[in-house]
């Protein structure tokens, strides 16, 4: 059945709809042996228009109501219901169509003298025969409908595992962060911690050169276990992909989008290792941060120095000029600034100032570079 209906839908629709108009010209020609000339243009008026039933289908089987007067069941009046029932979901009108057409075919042409009985009978034979159209072309347009909403459900379905997989990738990426997050990442800061110490306390000369390497990868390490940590912690999108971590070159542009009206000063030697200049950068992010949500109105500074045997970055804030809202704070970013800078074996400082400000100062010494 389907493949004969699948070969049926490869006829062009021009070829059947001639067909159909030449098989009710026939029909016509065969029941009515002598039209006369008005029969015969009412004739061809009706079966013409069923060329044109596809985009005007009540119009045309308006217009084939004539052949039904000539004949008792009309070709083309069967055509232009099927096409009218299979397009309309109007069942009201089909109704109307569905009476008018038996009314048609029960009523004697040439108007003559009228049989009630035997017009009644044809009138009911008339109803069974014009419905039959109207029934299949609503049970063809009930399963085109049909198979669109199966289409549509399947589409969802196929959604619906698409965002599921998903879901399930997204839960095993978080787990895997947090297992990288709470045991590999800690026991390579105890490793750098440990390592710094041993640089510390050694006296040989060699044994400080390999705890200080150890404690350089360490660091390093740390901080791409990190930016992992990040990525895993993503959607899974193509927003995953890995991008350029921040360095000092990107300091001015953070400072220009803070939202905040900042001056930077200082500079500092293009010599500085990645991760400290990676915890400076996060240590302005941070501040500039707090700023933008505690001290809403304020002016902040943000300076790059070398002293000695360190370099730092301090930021400092003026007192807010106007009431800040009140917004949830994890107090971690302070915490993690402080862990950056233990694991350099630096210092971070951070408090009020006497000013009614606030600052917060890092310093990273030589030796960690």
């Amino acid at each position: 059945m389907s493949r004969a209906r699948a070969l049926w839908q490869r006829v062009p629709a021009p070829v059947i709809d001639l067909a159909l108009v030449a098989a009710a010209a026939v029909d016509v020609r065969l029941n009515n042996w002598e039209p006369t000339r008005l029969e015969l243009a009412l004739a061809a008026v009706g079966c013409t228009a069923l060329a044109f039933r596809r985009r005007f289908p009540l119009l045309v089987f308006l217009l084939t109501l004539p052949v039904a007067l000539m004949q008792d069941v009309a070709v083309a009046v069967l055509a232009a219901l099927f096409t009218l029932a299979e397009r309309s979901r109007n069942r009201r009108l089909l109704a109307v169509c569905v009476a008018l057409a038996a009314v048609a075919s029960s009523t004697p042409w040439p108007l003559a003298e009228v049989d009630r009985t035997m017009t009644l009978v044809f009138f009911v034979y008339g109803l069974a025969t014009t419905a039959a159209p109207v029934l299949f072309g609503q049970l063809l347009q009930a399963q085109r409908d049909l198979a669109r909403r199966l289409a549509e459900i399947e589409e969802a379905r196929e959604h619906e595992r698409t965002l599921h997989a998903q879901a399930v990738l997204a839960r095993e990426r978080a787990q895997l962060a947090r297992e990288m997050h709470d045991v590999v990442s800690h026991q390579v800061s105890l490793i750098a911690v440990r390592a710094g110490a041993l640089q510390v306390a050694a006296r040989d000369v060699d044994a400080k050169e390999a705890a200080r390497t150890i404690r350089s990868l360490s660091v390093t390490t740390l901080d791409e276990l990190r930016t992992m940590v990040t990525l895993l912690r993503a959607s899974g999108g193509d927003a995953t992909e890995l991008t350029p971590q921040p360095t000092l070159a990107d300091l001015r542009k953070l400072v220009e989008s803070s939202g905040t009206h900042v001056q930077l000063t200082g500079e500092l030697p293009p010599t500085v290792s990645t991760p400290t200049q990676r915890a400076l950068y996060r240590t302005v992010q941070e501040a500039l941060t707090n700023v933008r949500k505690h001290a809403p109105g304020a002016t902040a500074s943000v300076e790059l120095w070398q002293d000695g045997e360190g370099i730092g970055v301090t930021v400092t804030n003026t007192p807010s000029t106007r009431p800040s809202l009140s917004l949830p704070g994890s107090q971690q970013g302070l915490v993690g600034l402080r862990e950056r800078a233990d694991i350099l074996h630096g210092t971070l400082d951070a408090g009020p100032t006497t000013e009614g400000g606030y600052r917060v100062r890092l310093r990273i010494p030589l030796s960690a570079d």
